[in-house]
Order: structure tokens, then C-alpha cells, then sequence
């Protein structure tokens, strides 16, 4: 089948529209969600601030707390409320008991953080010595190999030697020999 480049052909001006418009799609397609995004946020904040606005027009009294220390529940260190802090405030009494307890608890806290960075040093040291002990072993393997290494070394070179000598000696006695008259294909005919 044959390709017709009559007037059926595609028209370079309907291409170039065509890429254009796939660019901008594509380009919708990548930079618009996070417009979205960003739009809505920043519609959302407006509406916090217009709402914060008008609330404060609005003038709240004081809250009365009742500050009783047994009703309220234990509070975990980490966490702090600090209407608990303003309430205990009002009484010197609750307010140095408080501060008893709080140091108490953090005492505690460093105590056990303390036991537990020493438990996690121990671990550590106990590692430590292990690695040592593996690397001392491993170069220990290590020199053994060397020196093993370096025996066949020697026997090698001295083989080698003793090769070179034998062929010099070897080389010498067939020099005699053919000097006597001896021929190689000779003695194996006898």
C-alpha cells in the first residue's frame, strides 16, 4: 500500500495546533493540582482570618478552673498543659507541690535515660570487643597466608633455579656430545 502525498496529506498548520494544544494540556496536567492546592489553602486562610476577626469583636470573660489536683488525671512527662500551669499559679502551696512532683518526675526520667544510654554503651563496648576479636582472627588468617605465600615464593624461585641450571647443564652435555659425533635422530636407530 502506497502512501498518498497528494492533498490528503496532513496540513503543517493543523500539526503545529495540534502539539500545541497536547503542550498545553500537558502542561495543565503537571502545574495544575498544585494551583489547586495552593488556591484552596489560600481561600481557606482568608476565611480563618475574616472568622478570627469577627470572634474577637466578640469580648469572652475569664474562665473560673477549679484546680483540684485529684481530679485531675496524671499527666505523662513530654506533655505539658498550661491551663493546669495557670491554675496552679493562684495557690503557692499547689504550686510548689507541683513543682516538687515535676522535678521528681524528671529526676526519674534522667535516671532511667541515664540507665538506659549506660545499657546501650555497654552493648556497644561488648561489639567493640567482638569486632576486635574477629579482626585480630582474621589478621592472624591473614599472616599465615602471607608467610604461606611467601614459602611457595621461595620454593618457586628456587625450582626456577633449578631448572635454569639443569638446562645449562643439559645444554653443555649436548654440546659434547655432538661435538663426539653424536646425531639426534642416531641413538634411537640402535
Amino acid at each position: 500500500m502506497a502512501l498518498n502525498h497528494g492533498g490528503a496529506s496532513c496540513n503543517p498548520r493543523i500539526l503545529k495546533a495540534g502539539f500545541g494544544l497536547m503542550a498545553i494540556c500537558l502542561a495543565a496536567y503537571i502545574v495544575g493540582p498544585p494551583l489547586y492546592w495552593h488556591f484552596m489553602e489560600g481561600l481557606a486562610a482568608v476565611s480563618r482570618s475574616s472568622s478570627s476577626s469577627s470572634s474577637s469583636a466578640l469580648n469572652c470573660p475569664p474562665c473560673d478552673c477549679d484546680c483540684s489536683f485529684q481530679s485531675l488525671p496524671s499527666i505523662p512527662i513530654g506533655l505539658s498543659n498550661n491551663t493546669f500551669a495557670d491554675c496552679a499559679k493562684h495557690d503557692p502551696d499547689v504550686s510548689e507541690e507541683t513543682e516538687k512532683n515535676f522535678i521528681e518526675l524528671l529526676s526519674e526520667e534522667l535516671k532511667l535515660r541515664e540507665a538506659e544510654a549506660l545499657e546501650n554503651q555497654q552493648r556497644a563496648d561488648i561489639q567493640l570487643l567482638e569486632a576486635k576479636k574477629m579482626t585480630s582472627s582474621y589478621q592472624k588468617e591473614a599472616d599465615k597466608c602471607n608467610s604461606g605465600m611467601e614459602t611457595c615464593e621461595l620454593a618457586r624461585e628456587k625450582a626456577e633455579e633449578a631448572l635454569v641450571s639443569q638446562k645449562k647443564l643439559t645444554a653443555m652435555w649436548e654440546m659434547r656430545a655432538r661435538q663426539k659425533g653424536w646425531k639426534e635422530g642416531a641413538s634411537k636407530s640402535s
